[in-house]
């Protein structure tokens, strides 16, 4: 069974930056997909950053620009950098992973405020 566990999440003012990560207990290598979504109260869970194995990725639009994914193989961990954060982007963020199955991490909360 795969365990993914996020961290990085807290309080942060408007224009200010936080890097969530997210630890696998297995080689991140074998995952065809990882990615990141986020959910805010009262709406839908959406995907903020989806990243193939071959290294295709694609962001949402509305943190394209501002959001940056990457990983240290060696640590079995990928990283969402978020820059110049708005209040739009308070949200429980989640890490995600694909092989055989999907599987998805607790979520680490991020609220974006004065």
């Amino acid at each position: 069974q795969v365990q993914l566990v996020e961290s990085g999440g807290g309080l942060v003012q408007p224009g200010g930056s936080l890097r969530l990560s997210c630890a696998a207990s297995r080689s991140i290598s074998e995952f065809l997909i990882m990615c990141w979504h986020r959910q805010a109260p009262e709406k839908q869970r959406e995907w903020v950053v989806h990243r193939l194995n071959d290294g295709t990725t694609n962001y949402q639009d509305s943190v394209k620009g501002r959001f940056t994914n990457y990983r240290d193989n060696a640590k079995n961990t990928i990283y969402l950098q978020m820059n110049n954060l708005k209040p739009e982007d308070t949200a429980v963020y989640y890490c995600y992973a694909r092989n055989a199955r999907g599987y998805w991490g607790q979520g680490t909360p991020v609220t974006v405020s004065s």
